[in-house]
């Protein structure tokens, strides 16, 4: 009798080459046996949640169905490389500034991080952060626990992300303007 394939921490993981040449890991968030009642009986499909990522910044999910699970699985990875979004970075490793997302009754907070802190997030968003290549981030899931509604409010969160560069050409302004200027300790010390 085949054992049935369980969601776990993580996930399966996959590197795959895209036409573009692009390397992406794929994570496989949850699966989901689904039944249909009929005549003769049950018919069983399989639903699957799949992240993908370049680890460079870009990250997309895609969810398919099947009555098998490898076509499954391969349905929702090419669901989530068509639904690709870019994610502007801090120093290649955490986010610009805090953010909060929602997706129905899921709720997140993801807040950027110190260097070193590492990934510190529940199953469904850390996937998220693993394929985005983000080494430093805090985050938390208020709400709903549905690995569904979980990755679409992590979703809805990274899109609101913006770069001071971005930020400063909306506006017409410098980042420099935005950031404000810096003070070294030296300067601090002679004002004191």
């Amino acid at each position: 009798m085949a054992r049935e394939p369980r969601e776990g921490r993580g996930g399966r993981e996959r590197d795959r080459e895209r036409d573009g040449g692009d390397d992406l890991i794929d994570k496989l968030v949850t699966i989901n046996r689904v039944a249909k009642v009929v005549k003769g009986g049950r018919r069983f499909a399989f639903a699957a949640l799949v992240v993908v990522g370049d680890q460079k910044g870009r990250v997309g999910y895609g969810a398919g169905k099947a009555r098998e699970v490898p076509e499954a699985i391969r349905k929702a990875t090419d669901r989530a490389k068509r639904t690709m979004i870019r994610v502007p970075m801090k120093e290649g490793r955490t986010l610009h500034h805090d953010s909060v997302g929602s997706f129905g009754a899921g709720h997140v907070v993801l807040r950027s991080a110190s260097a070193g802190t590492g990934i510190i997030a529940g199953g469904p968003m850390r996937a998220v952060f693993e394929t985005l290549g983000i080494g430093d981030v805090v985050a938390k899931s208020l709400g709903s626990r549905n690995p569904h509604n979980m990755v679409k409010a992590t979703f809805d969160a990274l899109q609101r992300c913006a770069s001071p560069k971005s930020v400063a050409t909306r506006r017409g302004k410098k980042v420099s303007d935005l950031l404000g200027k810096r003070e070294t300790p030296a300067q601090e010390a002679t004002d004191a």
